[in-house]
């Protein structure tokens, strides 16, 4: 009994401890990216659950920015990648190259910049498939293949890719099947009136703000470990199987919305909730998540890995319409 509550004790101690720097994390990069707190939110809980996130928006809302400020205040090393139709899988993974030495030839490795820590890869879907899958195969397995020798990525490695939602003209979108990879899509709007108004004073007289490190990789990759220890209750369980199979069109509790959803979330879906309301459980310095963090996560979480009828497309209705609805109905 008295062990039991010793572990439980030191549990406690860590998440304490994790929160507090998280909580150090989140107001450093504030006090660079204004009217973004979901969006930092988000972000950071995407990393916290060791996955890549999608940042959707368009140009001028610092997306760039956040991800080089994400790199800085964590402590990670980060590279940036500009995705262009010519861009080839050599360019990010690496290639081989031939050497010679006192006579002698033989091949050398120069890693790609994948080999990082954090990795922006800025518009992804203006490559070409080909150079879309080296990436993704990446983020999937932590490793390239090159002439069939292995090379592990660092760790921890996280990718956050862009995307801009207006100009789609020479554009390769991302297969579903690939869109899947990503554990929460990130939407970002415009910042409200307020925050514009200080990022205004901010930006544009005197200095800007440069941020600075508050963490380190290895205390990021031990909060990691601590948001997979995080217990998750049975209450909390049900609420994410009941609105991942709701959003299945083939599931006896999608009737309601059968004529609507054309294809729903697979498993991995289930997989993202349960790592990603522990995420937010630590990020706010909770001992467990609750069923509000599933609520708050379906969005970023669904709203990838779902797709409407043309008939639903036809009465207007948005994939995000149709989360909310499924929300209010099965949590």
């Amino acid at each position: 009994m008295n062990d039991t509550v010793a572990e439980s004790t030191s549990a406690a101690a860590h998440v304490e401890r994790a929160a507090q720097t998280l909580a150090k994390v989140r107001e450093a990069i504030a006090r660079t990216i204004f009217g973004q707190d979901a969006v930092i939110e988000q972000t950071l809980v995407t990393l916290l659950a060791g996955g890549h996130g999608l940042l959707i928006g368009v140009p001028g809302l610092a997306k760039t920015k956040l991800v080089d400020t994400l790199g800085t205040v964590l402590g990670l090393d980060s590279k940036r990648i500009q995705f262009t139709p010519d861009l080839m899988p050599t360019d990010i993974i690496g290639s081989e190259v031939l050497e010679e030495d006192g006579g002698k030839r033989s091949f050398r490795f120069i890693a790609g910049p994948v080999f990082t820590q954090l990795l922006m890869a800025d518009e992804i879907n203006r490559a070409s498939p080909r150079t879309q899958s080296a990436l993704l195969q990446s983020m999937q397995e932590r490793h390239v293949t090159v002439a069939g020798q292995r090379y592990d990525l660092p760790k921890p490695f996280h990718v956050l890719a862009t995307q801009n939602p207006l100009e789609q003209e020479g554009t390769y979108p991302l297969p579903e099947a690939q869109l899947d990879r990503f554990l929460l899509q990130i939407d970002i709007d415009y910042p409200d009136k307020e925050s514009e108004r200080k990022m205004l004073a901010a930006t544009t007289f005197g200095e800007e703000e440069k941020p600075v490190a508050v963490c380190s990789a290895q205390e990021l990759m031990m909060a990691q470990q601590i948001v997979r220890h995080i217990p998750v209750g049975e209450k909390v369980v049900d609420s994410i199987l009941r609105l991942v199979r709701a959003a299945r069109p083939g599931e006896e509790g999608a009737k309601d919305f059968r004529d609507q959803i054309a294809w729903g979330p697979g498993p991995r879906a289930s997989q993202a909730f349960m790592l990603a309301v522990r995420a937010r459980a630590l990020l706010e310095g909770r001992l467990a998540p609750s069923s509000d963090d599933v609520e708050a996560l379906a969005q970023p979480i669904l709203r990838h890995r779902m797709a409407l009828t043309f008939p639903a497309r036809a009465e207007g209705l948005t994939v995000p319409a149709v989360i909310e609805r499924l929300c209010r109905s099965h949590l």
